[in-house]
C-alpha cells in the first residue's frame, strides 16, 4: 500500500501518531473498558458504535462496517490520497519527509486545485501587507480598528484590504506567473464583457476563509460604505470552496471546541472575530447561508453541546429557530444564546464587554424548550382562551420530545405557572403524546444503517459454521502473537477454507517472517485490497482470550482439517457419481449418494 514511499517511513510516522489522538481530534472519545468510543464519522448515528483500539492502534464501525489504521482513517475522513495522510501525518508528528514524497502528495490533489491554493495563499500575504503597511490600505485598517479589533486579532486571521482597482491582483498573480484565466474557477475573478478577468473584490476588507486544514480556500470581502453592494460578498463555489460544507474560523476553533466539548455558531465573520478576541475561542460561523445538514453533523461529531448565538432580530429570532430544527434533526445538544435590543454579538461585545458577553450571553443560553415556549408564542394572542389553548397543545408537543422525565416535569410545572394551569392536567394531557413517541420510536431504529440492518437480517438466517468460526478465531489470536501463526504455518499452511482467509494468512506469514512484531495497525498497510483490510479489522476487534491455551489453538487446527478432509472426500465423492450416472449406473450412484449424505451428517453432527 505505501508503494514509493519507503515503508521504514511510513512505519516511523504511524508509530508516531497515536490513533486515539488522531481520531479525537475529529471524533468526541469517551473510554469504555480498554476501548474508545463515539459517533461514526462516516454514517450518521446517534448512538456510538464507533470503536477505537489503542492497544492495536486500528478502528472500527459496528454500524457500517468501515476499519483501519491511522492512515485509512484520514483518507476515509477527507478524501485524501494515502501518501497525502502519510505527509500530513508526518508533519503533524515532525517528521521529515524526502521531497519526492512531498511531491507524491501533491500530485494527490489536481493540478488545478494545488495552482488555486498557492495562488490564494499569495492574495492573503498580498491584502495583508496592503492592510496593515500601506497608503492604499489604511481605510480598511482603521475600519477594523473602529470595530474595536487589535493589530493582533487583526494579523491572527490575516484580514486584509482589497484596493478599489479593477485588475490589481490580476496582474500581482500574472507577475508570480500564475494566469489569470487558469484562475476564474477560484473565485478570485469575475470577467467584464470581453471576458477578461478583473478583480472580484474592489474596495472591501477581506476575510480569509481557511478550511479545517488551515489552507485558504475561499475570501470574504465587506464594503466600507453605504454606496457599495452588496455589502458582503464571498469567492464563489467552487470545487475548493462549498459553503454548505464549511464553517468559518473552523480550523482556529477545532482545538478549543474538544477542549469545552461545546461549539458556538455565530452568523458571521465579524461576530466569530470580536468573540475570539473577547476570549470566547470556540466560536464558528456559517458562510452567507442558513446552517445546513452537513454542517450540523460535523459540529455534532466534535462538541457535545451547540450553542446558537444570531443577532437579536426578528431575522436572528427567525434563524435561530431555522437552525435549531436542523441541529435537533441531526441530534445535538443545543442552547440559544438570546440577544436583545436588535443588536448582534460584536455590536454586544463592544457596548457592554466581554465578560458580560460571556457570563451573561454564551453561559446564559435558553434549553431548546424554552426557546421553542418563546418562540411559538409569537403565533398566538395569549389574552384569546382559544389561543392560549393552542400554544399549550404545542408546547406539550415540545415537551413530549424530552427524553428525560425530571425536565419533562420542570417545563410542565413552568407551563401550568405562566398558563395558570393544574400540573396533574398538563401530565394526563402529555401522556398519550409519550406512548405516541415510544410507539413511534420501536418502529424506527435510526442508529442502524440499511446496510447495517440486511447484515444483521443475513447473520440473523445464516450462523457461521464450526470452520468459518474456528478460522476467524483462529485469525484473530495469529494477529495477536507471532507464535500462533508460527504453528498454524507449520500444521496448515494456506489452506484455510474461505478464499479470503487464504490470502490474508498467505500475506501475515510472510509480514512474520519479515521480522515484524504482532501489529495489526501495520499488517493493515501491507495490504492493497479494501475488502481484506476490512476483514482483517474486523477478526482483530473480536473478543479472544489472550492467554488461549494450547489446546484451544489445536482445536481450531483439528475443525480447519476435519473440514478440508471432508470436502476433499466429498468431492471425489461427487466426481464418482458424476460418473456412474454417465455410465447408466444407478445402482452405484445411489451407493455414493448415501455416503455423500453420511459424511455430511457426520459433519453436521461435530458442528
Amino acid at each position: 500500500m505505501a508503494g514509493t514511499i519507503p515503508e521504514e517511513l511510513v512505519e516511523t510516522v504511524r508509530k508516531s501518531n497515536d490513533i486515539v489522538d488522531i481520531v479525537g481530534e475529529h471524533v468526541q472519545l469517551k473510554k469504555q473498558g480498554r476501548n474508545y468510543f463515539g459517533l461514526c464519522p462516516f454514517h450518521g448515528e446517534k448512538s456510538p458504535s464507533f470503536s477505537v483500539t489503542q492497544e492495536k492502534q486500528i478502528f472500527h464501525c459496528f454500524g457500517c462496517g468501515k476499519g483501519g489504521n491511522v492512515f485509512t482513517f484520514l483518507m476515509e475522513l477527507q478524501g485524501l490520497s494515502f501518501s497525502q495522510a502519510v505527509q500530513q501525518l508526518a508533519q503533524r508528528s515532525g517528521t521529515e519527509i524526502p521531497d519526492h514524497v512531498a511531491q507524491q502528495q501533491d500530485s494527490g490533489t489536481s493540478r488545478e486545485e494545488q495552482t488555486a491554493l498557492e495562488a490564494n495563499e499569495w492574495v492573503v500575504k498580498l491584502y495583508h501587507n496592503l492592510l496593515r503597511n500601506t497608503k492604499e490600505g489604511k481605510s480598511g485598517y482603521e475600519y477594523l480598528l473602529s470595530r474595536g479589533l487589535t493589530e493582533e486579532t487583526i494579523d491572527t486571521f490575516k484580514l486584509g484590504f482589497a484596493p478599489n482597482s479593477r485588475d490589481f491582483t490580476v496582474k500581482f498573480l500574472d507577475g508570480k506567473g500564475y494566469k489569470p484565466q487558469d484562475l476564474l474557477h477560484t473565485g478570485l475573478f469575475s470577467t467584464d464583457k470581453e471576458g477578461n478577468p478583473q478583480d472580484r473584490f474592489r474596495g472591501r476588507v477581506i476575510f480569509p476563509i481557511r478550511n479545517h486544514l488551515g489552507k485558504t480556500v475561499g475570501f470574504g470581502g465587506r464594503t466600507l460604505g453605504d454606496g457599495q453592494e452588496p455589502k458582503y460578498l464571498n469567492s464563489a463555489e467552487s470545487d475548493l470552496f462549498q459553503k454548505g460544507r464549511m464553517l468559518f474560523n473552523f480550523d482556529l476553533a477545532r482545538s478549543e471546541i474538544r477542549k469545552t466539548g461545546q461549539v458556538v455558531v455565530f452568523e458571521g465573520y465579524n461576530d466569530v472575530i470580536a468573540a475570539y478576541q473577547a476570549g470566547v475561542r470556540n466560536g464558528v460561523a456559517t458562510l452567507g447561508t442558513s446552517l445546513t445538514e452537513t454542517q450540523a453533523r460535523l459540529l455534532k461529531r466534535y462538541a457535545e453541546q451547540v450553542v446558537i448565538c444570531y443577532d437579536g432580530d426578528k431575522a436572528g429570532f427567525e434563524a435561530s429557530y431555522r437552525a435549531l430544527q436542523i441541529l435537533k434533526k441531526t441530534g445535538n445538544h443545543v442552547r440559544i444564546a438570546m440577544l436583545r435590543d436588535g443588536l448582534d454579538p460584536d455590536d454586544y461585545i463592544r457596548e457592554h464587554g466581554a465578560e458580560k458577553f460571556k457570563r451573561s450571553i454564551i453561559d446564559a443560553g435558553l434549553t431548546a424548550t424554552s426557546f421553542m415556549m418563546q418562540y411559538l408564542k409569537q403565533d398566538f394572542n395569549l389574552s384569546v382562551e382559544g389561543d392560549r389553548l393552542q400554544y399549550v397543545e404545542k408546547v406539550l408537543d415540545e415537551i413530549a420530545q424530552i427524553e428525560s422525565s425530571v425536565e419533562r416535569e420542570h417545563y410542565l410545572r413552568e407551563l401550568s405557572h405562566a398558563m395558570d394551569l393544574s400540573l396533574e392536567t398538563l401530565a394526563s394531557d402529555l401522556e398519550p403524546r409519550l406512548r405516541k413517541r415510544a410507539a413511534n420510536k420501536q418502529v424506527s431504529s435510526p442508529d442502524v444503517t440499511p446496510a447495517a440492518k440486511q447484515k444483521s437480517r443475513h447473520f440473523e438466517k445464516k450462523m457461521p459454521s464450526a470452520f468459518q468460526a474456528a478460522e476467524k478465531q483462529l485469525l484473530a489470536h495469529m494477529l495477536r502473537t507471532a507464535t500462533i501463526a508460527d504453528k498454524v504455518q507449520e500444521e496448515v499452511g494456506a489452506s484455510f477454507i474461505t478464499d479470503q482467509f487464504q490470502v490474508i494468512v498467505t500475506h501475515l506469514y510472510a509480514f512474520y517472517e519479515e521480522g515484524n512484531e504482532a501489529d495489526v495497525s501495520q499488517f493493515v498497510s501491507t495490504l492493497e485490497d479494501p475488502s481484506l483490510q476490512q476483514l482483517v479489522i474486523q477478526t482483530a476487534m473480536l473478543p479472544v482470550t489472550e492467554d488461549v491455551s494450547d489446546q484451544e489453538i489445536s482445536d481450531y487446527i483439528r475443525t480447519i482439517k476435519r473440514e478440508q478432509v471432508n470436502k476433499t472426500d466429498i468431492g471425489q465423492l461427487l466426481a464418482e457419481q458424476r460418473q456412474a450416472e454417465q455410465e447408466n449406473d444407478p445402482i452405484r450412484a445411489a451407493q455414493i449418494a448415501m455416503k455423500i449424505m453420511e459424511i455430511r451428517r457426520t459433519l453436521k453432527s461435530s458442528l
